[in-house]
């Protein structure tokens, strides 16, 4: 469990400090049921909640950029300012850390070179978007990259962001938060910080391990 004394460590403070690290304040993202989900949007539809219960509301990303190549290392919701007493990677339904062996993680896979947070009700909301671009494009329906995501990500010719806040439903509060994941594809756990009380205070998805002294 390297990763989690790594990410102790790393995101110990209300802010990190790593001269190998550039943090960037992303926006807000708006979580209307309090129910997690991290996945590649393109790829998992689907994707289980974390079983943690997670505050109402809207709340501050940050981005956490690796200075040498660029790329998205950590991208990190905070929910609140108390201090971090514990932390313990993400879960979803019927994953049980203990029967990790040593270097194993839960997370989600990649293929896009995109991840994404987003509530439940959000993720549902997606859905119900491609379904209706399919159904009124048809045969001229391009996916739900090029019909939703791709214009978000590009605000000008050649000029790509490494994330963006989209919503699927423009009648709702709940929003998604979509970026880049560090060098592309992979498989990336997620990681909760917790105040004394248990209440969740942080969550941070890695994409790049930087290491700490």
């Amino acid at each position: 469990m390297h990763h989690l004394e790594n990410i102790q460590k790393l995101f110990r403070r209300n802010f990190v400090e790593s001269p190998l690290l550039e943090t960037y304040e992303a926006g807000n993202i708006m979580l209307p049921a309090g129910r997690l989900v991290a996945c590649d949007p393109l790829l998992t539809n689907n994707m289980k909640p974390f079983v943690t219960d997670f505050p109402k509301g809207s709340f501050p990303v940050n981005i956490h950029r690796e200075r040498d190549s660029g790329c998205i290392a950590y991208v990190e919701i905070v929910f609140s300012s108390a201090e971090v007493k514990n932390w313990k990677m993400a879960t979803t339904e019927g994953q049980i850390t203990e029967d990790l062996k040593d270097g194993e993680i839960f997370g989600y896979p990649v293929e896009s070179g995109m991840g994404c947070f987003m509530d439940a009700e959000t993720q549902d909301d997606l859905n119900r978007l491609e379904i209706k671009l399919f159904r009124r494009k048809g045969d001229d329906f391009m996916g739900i990259y090029e019909e939703f995501f791709h214009g978000y990500f590009f605000d000008s010719p050649g000029a790509a962001n490494q994330y963006a806040f989209l919503k699927p439903d423009e009648n709702k509060d709940g929003n998604i938060c979509a970026f880049e994941t560090g060098y592309g594809e992979g498989f990336y756990a997620s990681y909760i910080g917790f105040d004394e009380a248990g209440r969740p205070v942080k969550v941070v998805s890695e994409f790049i391990e930087i290491l700490t002294d």
